[in-house]
């Protein structure tokens, strides 16, 4: 009997018993006293990796993600961000509700900002507009497929950011994929960046949080603004060793993720529905304009053979590899999509073909690295 395909995110993943052991073993304490002494260590090792001072372990990133930007930015400020920035779409209107800051959106090729835009965007400092205070990225960015923004970009955004006086955030919810998809060293995102945000419950596979990362200054900001959103934690440790079990075991085995994701994208290339080149890492969205699917019914058509997505928008589907996505199972989501594509009419009932022949599972060339530090 097949396994059902679990490709709507990489949030769904499960503990692994390595990591369960870690969180079973973990030293607490009371981390609203910044008395957990796992928590701490894993704060320390993720502000090591990107050569900054300070960091601290959130819940989310999500909330990481508004208490960086409330700890710099005041009420009124403005943001510019790019039009698919989760920062926009996935937060409830957090920005606004909660730390009161206004978003000016902007969108460029593939849905990644560049630093031609933001000089367009940028709001000057007059009695009567809105100057803008921060420019913010999502490295990598989701809803345009986990798209990797060059490094030579960020230096551009970061000349943009310096020479207009305001911070350079970055929403990095996905960063460790960039990092290795391109090999650019996290020190150097590190220095580009006034804050940066991680997940870990992502690609990383942790069971929840994330942590906001800058200087002290920020950071003890960011610790205030965490007790008034609620996200104060006691004995934290649990999920900090679980965080911790990851940065060591799931980080070296992201390019598996990135593999499968290019070769679920040759396979699909036949059909007019994907683009290789712009798999970048984990993610894979589905262009079904061309054919007579919409995507909810595409979506609902796969999860009856078994296979999870996600509908981005009327048209396309995002389909996400991650730790529990192994090669038999890739090839289950593979031969049931073709089959969909194939069989064109939603109306028809889906007949299992052959088995797929992309069965090859080679490394991926690295082409995307720009830059070294």
């Amino acid at each position: 009997m097949n396994s059902i395909v679990d490709l709507r995110s990489d949030t769904v993943t499960q503990p692994t018993d390595g990591m369960r052991a870690a969180m079973a073993a973990a030293v607490v304490g009371d981390d609203g006293f910044d008395e957990d002494p796992t928590a701490q260590a894993l704060q320390r090792d993720v502000a090591t990796l990107f050569g900054r001072q300070a960091a601290l372990f959130m819940p989310s990133c999500t909330m990481a993600n508004l208490a960086g930007l409330m700890a710099l930015l005041n009420r009124g400020d403005e943001l510019i961000c790019a039009t698919t920035a989760e920062l926009v779409t996935h937060a409830h209107g957090a920005l606004a509700a909660i730390g009161g800051i206004s978003a000016r959106t902007g969108q460029a090729v593939n849905g990644l900002l560049d630093a031609r835009t933001v000089t367009s965007l940028l709001g000057r400092s007059e009695f009567y507009t809105n100057p803008t205070a921060a420019i913010a990225v999502e490295q990598t960015a989701n809803r345009v497929g986990g798209l990797v923004y060059p490094l030579d970009e960020l230096i551009a955004l970061h000349g943009v950011a310096t020479a207009a006086g305001i911070p350079l955030i970055c929403d990095g919810a996905r960063i460790w994929n960039a990092h290795t998809a391109t090999g650019v060293p996290l020190t150097q995102y590190g220095r580009l960046f006034n804050v940066i945000s991680v997940s870990l419950a992502k690609g990383l596979g942790a069971p929840m949080g994330g942590l906001v990362i800058g200087s002290t200054d920020v950071v003890q900001r960011a610790r205030k603004i965490r007790k008034q959103l609620g996200g104060a934690m006691r004995q934290a440790g649990i999920m900090a060793a679980a965080a911790r079990y990851a940065l060591e075991h799931h980080l070296p085995r992201l390019h598996d993720d990135h593999r499968r994701a290019a070769v679920l994208a040759a396979a699909l290339t036949p059909y007019g529905v994907a683009d290789p080149a712009q798999v970048h890492t984990n993610m894979l969205v589905l262009e079904l304009r061309g054919t007579t699917w919409k995507a909810g019914e595409f979506v609902a058509a796969a999860a009856t053979q078994g296979v999870l997505c996600c509908a981005l928008s009327a048209d396309q589907v995002r389909l996400v590899t991650h730790l529990n996505v192994t090669d038999d199972l890739l090839g289950q989501a593979i031969d049931v999509i073709v089959g969909l594509l194939r069989h064109r009419e939603p109306g028809r009932p889906f007949r299992r073909g052959r088995p797929h022949q992309h069965r090859v599972f080679p490394e991926p060339a690295r082409s995307l690295h720009a830059g070294s530090s």
